[in-house]
């Protein structure tokens, strides 16, 4: 896959033959009903039963917004203020409803075709993707099986189980937020634009700005090797424009979500993630969060080998561990299955976790053979954004690198679990 395309800009070209126009579009059309077949498979018959999966962060957050939904529900008006947490406290996060991104709602709606609760989470993961492979050039019907590949790395049902569903849609919206980008740098300016625009303010809309933020790295990886082919290329112009545009989109995506952002920043400054002139060491320092507290979920380093082997360092916490096959038949034989059964299921250094992010042997396999066969500029980049964050998800099992990135990189130090930061080398 070339990196930048050195056509010149132009606006995209209008088809006047509807038979040719549903010909080309036809690949496309498939691929989204087959994301939309394979998400039903996948819960069936859960999803047309009208079951309940139970998710405690969900059933926490139902909780805890029960006194603002009643106020909305007697008044018509939302409140921004809730005593069910703490000594009470405002609803900016909690519930980050405003009047400026009801557009933005139904859009995301239609993008999601309306299709029940779950089956349009695995929806639009495979999307996303897919839009973002057809960026590159990738045909159809590889586009579509990378989607899948993506949509079913076990993360994200983990995500779902947990009920972390805001953190989950923001990581959809991000593949094709950097298919806009491709396409802006290829010259389709307008599609790229828009695009970007679009999936950027839903992901702002989507609240989980840490997500976004590791993915800054590639966006910005992107960009540097697209501004070293143009200086060779002596199309700096081009490139400015291309930037330019971006820029416009970003500026854009932002002002339809700014009251949010705006509240957030503001409120943010007496959290923890403030700093603290007390500068407690369990949890908050003056400038952020604590070393130590931010990277109590720490991936460990024998850990990374989950993203290759399941089950690795084994799998849910809370759980004990289960021997089936021939692991059961030879602790039957020396009478250790009831010793076995009290064991943990996990053993890996995280304090717990719902399971290991394993991203599918046979992608790594892949992954690793375009790193061998593949020529050009893209696979260098991917290759080093892959490698800074895998050390970035190792958190305290590599120190040195951590206080770097805290000290260093800005706004890092507002989050915890850097074990998130894995989500890029799911997606590289």
């Amino acid at each position: 896959v070339k990196g930048v395309d050195s056509s010149p800009l132009r606006l995209p070209h209008i088809n006047h033959n509807p038979a040719k126009m549903i010909k080309k579009i036809l690949p496309d059309l498939i691929a989204i009903l087959a994301f939309v077949l394979i998400s039903f498979a996948y819960f069936f018959p859960a999803d047309i039963e009208g079951r309940i999966l139970f998710q405690h962060d969900t059933a926490a957050g139902a909780g805890a917004g029960q006194e603002a939904k009643e106020y909305y529900e007697q008044t018509g008006e939302r409140t921004r203020w809730t005593n069910s947490l703490f000594g009470g406290m405002p609803t900016y996060q909690i519930s980050p409803s405003y009047d400026s991104t009801v557009p933005l709602q139904w859009t995301q709606k239609i993008y999601q075709l309306f299709l029940p609760t779950y089956v349009n989470l695995t929806f639009i993961l495979m999307l996303g993707f897919y839009i973002l492979l057809r960026a590159f050039g990738i045909p159809a019907w590889l586009a579509g099986l990378g989607g899948i590949m993506w949509a079913f790395s076990s993360y994200f049902f983990i995500l779902i189980s947990a009920g972390h569903i805001w953190k989950f849609i923001t990581l959809a919206y991000i593949p094709p937020t950097i298919a806009g980008i491709v396409l802006a740098y290829r010259g389709k300016l307008l599609a790229g634009g828009i695009l970007t625009a679009f999936f950027i303010a839903l992901q702002i809309m989507s609240n989980h700005v840490q997500m976004s933020y590791y993915f800054l790295f590639v966006i910005l990886a992107f960009v540097i090797v697209a501004l070293i082919k143009a200086v060779r290329a002596r199309e700096m112009r081009r490139w400015l424009i291309a930037t330019g545009s971006l820029a416009l989109a970003g500026v854009a995506a932002v002002t339809a979500n700014l009251p949010s952002l705006y509240y957030t920043y503001e409120y943010s400054k007496e959290t923890m993630r403030g700093g603290s002139e007390l500068a407690s060491t369990a949890e908050t320092s003056k400038n952020g969060l604590a070393l130590d507290y931010a990277t109590a979920w720490s991936y460990g380093r024998t850990e990374s080998l989950n993203l290759l082997v399941p089950d690795f360092m084994g799998r849910e916490s809370g759980t004990a561990f289960a021997p089936d096959g021939e692991v059961a038949a030879v602790l039957n034989d020396y009478g250790l299955r009831g010793a076995a059964q009290q064991l943990p299921a996990y053993w890996g250094t995280q304090p717990y976790t719902g399971g290991p992010t394993y991203l599918g042997a046979a992608a790594i396999f892949l992954a690793a053979l375009g790193v061998a066969l593949v020529r050009g500029r893209n696979k260098w980049w991917i290759v080093a954004v892959s490698a800074l964050t895998l050390l970035l998800a190792w958190g305290r099992n590599l120190m040195w690198f951590t206080e770097l990135a805290f000290d260093w990189l800005p706004g890092y130090n507002k989050f915890r679990t850097v074990s998130m930061a894995l989500v890029v080398v799911q997606w590289t």
